[in-house]
This record gives C-alpha cells, structure tokens and sequence, in this order.
C-alpha cells in the first residue's frame, strides 16, 4: 500500500523554467543539504514552520496573548518572534488576518495532488510541459515521492525531478528511472569545499550523477534527459579550478549532458529574518555579466553545451 500522504510548502503554477513547456512545480518539503546561499530556506526542515512578515503586521497584539508559550512579544512598536520558544500550535496564525504570521509546510495526500495535476493537463498537452517535483529536496521523502511518481505515471503525467543528488544510490536508482527528464545540481567537486557549504559530503551526489550521465535501460523507453545545473556563486564555487573539474566530470559522462548556469541571486533573503535564521553569504554580490561569461566560455571551450538559465548566452 502506497504512503497516501506528505508535506509540500509551494505550488507553483504555470511555471517555465523547471523544465520543458508549462509545468506545475511542487517544492516537497526536506532537505539533507543545508547551503548557505539557498532560497528556500523555508524548504530545509522536514516539518512545519512559522514564518513572520513584519510588513503585514498591525501590531493590533491580538497574537500575544494567543500563544500559549509566550513566543509573540509586543516591543518597541512592534512584534517580536521568540524562535525558540515557539512549538508551532498555531493559534497566533489563526488570528492574524492581515497575514503575518504563517505556517510553512502543509500535509497533502497523493490524490490530492493527482488531481490538481490533472486540472492542469491542458496546458501540459498544449506546451508539452508537464509537472515538476522540487523542494527542498524531493528524494527527503521517498515513499511520498514513490507514491506521486507511480501516480503520474498512471495518469501519463510527464515528470521533471529537480534534485541535489544527494540520496541513496539505491534509491536514485529506484526513482530516477520513473521521471521524463532530471535537473541535476551539480554545486562543488572539492569534497571538503562541498561539505564546508552545505553541511554534507558529495560522495553519492557524484554516484548519482556518473549513473545518470552515463545512461541507463529503463524497461518502458529511454532513460530520462538529464541537465546538469551549475549555481554560479562568486567566492563559493566560481573559481577555475572548480570548474574545470565540473567540466571534466560532466564532459566525461558517457550522455555529454547539457549544463546550465544558475547565477547567485539574492531574491530569498529576506526569507531568513522571517524565519529567525541567519544568512551567511549577507556580503556576497551577485557575479557579474563578465564572469557569468567566463565561466559559460570554459564551459564551452570543454565541449559541453552550455546555457544560463535555461536560455543561450553569448554574442550568437
């Protein structure tokens, strides 16, 4: 019997740049990888989450008394979240009606999700788009994820896996046949570098990917398509040596899979004083037109095809 039900923070309609066409993307909530420059933070953590928007905020303070642990402090003309203090019970998001206060992370059932896919399918058909699962990290909940890429395969649902590749292999294995098309992050090569930056090694996230890339029988047609996504971010994985090595490894993949450039943003920031976390790359910028171009150009001058956000770059 299939696990009926998970936890998603997002759902993002009409969406075109997690894959081919129109899709509808779901952010599954979870994730192992704790990187700095990430922005969705509030897709990290496995369960709800309080998130506070101070420029929705009245300061009426009906919030105050409704929290059973004192974590909602009125102060200074305004409202103070105790992050630590706070259990997550609710009652202060009940009564929030400008929308303040929110909890991020929503439990929904397989079906449920089915057949919001399935209001979309016209405009899947229509762009040959389809439905992307991303997150956090989809495969932080594999039998939930089990359950939806089973389902839309039934439904003839084409699916798009947005994934850091850090999993069992043997999970990877089991799951990645059931997608149309894999978006790979492939973040740092060093394996010191990568675990001084989001908290993990890389060890199966380069396992993964070799298999990937170097294709694999899948019983019912070909293996996925396969896109590797570099993020591009200035003082983190930038430098020469970690993309010639990037290059090296994808280039030596048996499918030669296309890359794709993701250059650092700061659009999530704002999300951490939200969510009562720090940011750690608060002094980074994103990179420049000119190293966006040098790196695209080693890339190339590699032999990999190469794109920045999913668009082709350059003076052709």
């Amino acid at each position: 019997m299939r696990p009926s039900i998970g936890f998603i923070f997002d759902v993002k309609r009409f969406a075109l740049h997690d894959g081919p066409g129109l899709r509808t993307t779901l952010f599954l909530k979870g994730c192992p990888l704790s990187c700095m420059g990430c922005h969705n933070p509030e897709g990290q953590r496995a369960g709800p989450e309080l998130l506070f928007r101070p420029d929705r905020c009245t300061v009426c303070g009906d919030c105050v008394p409704a929290c059973p642990r004192g974590a909602l402090v009125l102060e200074d003309g305004g409202i103070r979240v105790a992050w630590d203090e706070c259990r997550l019970e609710s009652a202060c998001v009940e009564l929030c009606l400008p929308g303040a206060l929110e909890l991020v992370g929503k439990s929904r059932s397989v079906e449920e999700i089915l057949d919001l896919l399935e209001e979309d399918r016209i405009y899947f058909d229509e762009s040959q788009g389809g439905v992307t699962f991303s997150g956090g990290e989809p495969f932080f909940q594999p039998d939930f994820l089990r359950s939806l890429l089973h389902g839309c395969k039934e439904r003839d649902l084409p699916v798009v896996l947005d994934t850091c590749g850090h999993c069992q292999p043997e999970i990877f294995r089991e799951l990645a046949p059931l997608a149309s098309h894999l978006l790979f992050d492939l973040k740092l090569m060093d394996e010191d570098r990568h675990e001084a930056y989001t908290g993990v090694h890389n060890r199966w996230i380069l396992e993964n990917l070799r298999w990937a890339g170097n294709g694999f029988e899948r019983s019912d047609g070909p293996s996925p398509a396969l896109t590797v996504r570099i993020p591009l971010i200035p003082g983190v994985n930038d430098d020469e040596e970690n993309l010639l090595a990037s290059a090296e490894f994808v280039g030596g993949l048996g499918t030669r899979p296309p890359v794709d450039v993701l250059p650092y943003h700061r659009l999530g920031v704002d999300k951490y004083d939200r969510m009562g976390r720090d940011y750690h790359l608060s002094e980074v910028a994103p990179p420049p037109e000119g190293a966006v171009k040098s790196a695209v150009r080693l890339l190339e001058e590699a032999g990999l095809k190469v794109t920045v956000r999913g668009e082709h770059y350059g003076d052709d």
